[in-house]
């Protein structure tokens, strides 16, 4: 893995989806990790109740940082549950700290991988928490380069096992500033992974480092909406080229508000930096008219998000 940057505005940012237990999971996982903070909450308004069915005045979306890494937590209802096909690898600096943080997400919640030494790593353990969300908590090496605290790792599963390469080939083609890392692939003795697939990979784009997978494994689960990748977009050229590109032989039907699934069911949000203080400004007449006109929107508008904020 190349050198880890930090920039003070993330291009990228995590969304999880829940129920109605944002406030109380970032809560536990501010608690749960150092250097971290709940940095906003926003709530939901009178517009647009027959979608999201929350109750005026509910908490929307929980903003939250862990070790200088943003999350946005999201109060979306039941529709999406967690899966492993999206976990989180930890690089931990000690066999302390993996002990440590694997007492805490573990508990309640599903050992996937039991807290041992592989060949891999002195110490490892994969879980899901008592939210479902999974984890993959690992010494990293000390001497080896630099390591990002968070890594969202993507595994490619069923239909979807043995594109994993070409995925991270068409991300590094769609983002600017992206960069592969390392790449390993499965031999002929890994049954039933398929040789030549993708053992595990790295790669960044523009700073948020992500790994990726293949597995020929019998699995119940693939990528959904539970977890989604938020663009930031400064412009309305960049909305229209993420939108474009990460779209382009996805799922159609899942396009809203700014949603959209590639062609390999990952889900992302293409987001004007701007939406967040339009839809957070005091005045509610104003923020309810921006919210309404968005949630008639696919691909966001600026402009229109913009006029509509005029006029409320």
């Amino acid at each position: 893995m190349s050198d880890v940057k930090t920039k003070h505005a993330q291009k990228i940012t995590t969304n999880l989806w829940f129920d109605d237990q944002a406030e109380e999971a970032a809560q536990f996982y501010t608690a749960v990790f150092k250097n971290a903070k709940v940095e906003s909450i926003s709530r939901y308004g009178k517009e647009g109740r027959e979608i999201h069915g929350k109750a005026e005045g509910t908490a929307m979306t929980v903003a939250f940082r862990l070790e200088g890494q943003s999350f946005v937590a999201l109060n979306g209802g039941p529709q999406f549950k967690f899966t492993p096909a999206i976990s989180f690898i930890v690089n931990c600096t000690s066999k302390e700290e993996v002990d440590e943080l694997w007492a805490s997400l573990s508990e309640g919640g599903t050992v996937l991988m039991p807290l041992d030494t592989y060949p891999f790593s002195e110490r490892y353990g994969w879980t899901q928490d008592q939210y479902g969300l999974s984890w993959q908590l690992i010494l990293s090496n000390p001497e080896g380069d630099e390591s990002p605290k968070f890594t969202p790792s993507l595994m490619f599963v069923g239909n979807n096992c043995g594109k994993s390469e070409e995925a991270i080939n068409d991300y590094l083609s769609i983002f600017k500033d992206a960069r592969m890392g390392n790449v390993f692939h499965y031999t002929a003795d890994q049954k039933p992974d398929i040789e030549g697939t993708v053992m595990y990979a790295d790669f960044a784009l523009e700073e948020q480092w992500f790994a990726a997978m293949d597995s020929a494994g019998e699995h119940h689960f693939t990528f959904n909406e539970a977890i989604s990748f938020i663009v930031n977009c400064a412009t309305q050229e960049e909305v229209d080229h993420y939108w474009s590109k990460l779209s382009e032989g996805g799922d159609e039907k899942a396009q809203v508000c700014g949603w959209l699934k590639d062609k390999y069911g990952v889900s992302w949000q293409i987001i004007p930096s701007v939406l967040s203080k339009l839809i957070s400004d005091p005045d509610p007449a104003k923020s309810q008219n921006v919210m309404k006109v968005m949630l008639q929107m696919k691909k966001l508008d600026i402009n229109a998000l913009q006029q509509a904020h005029e006029q409320g």
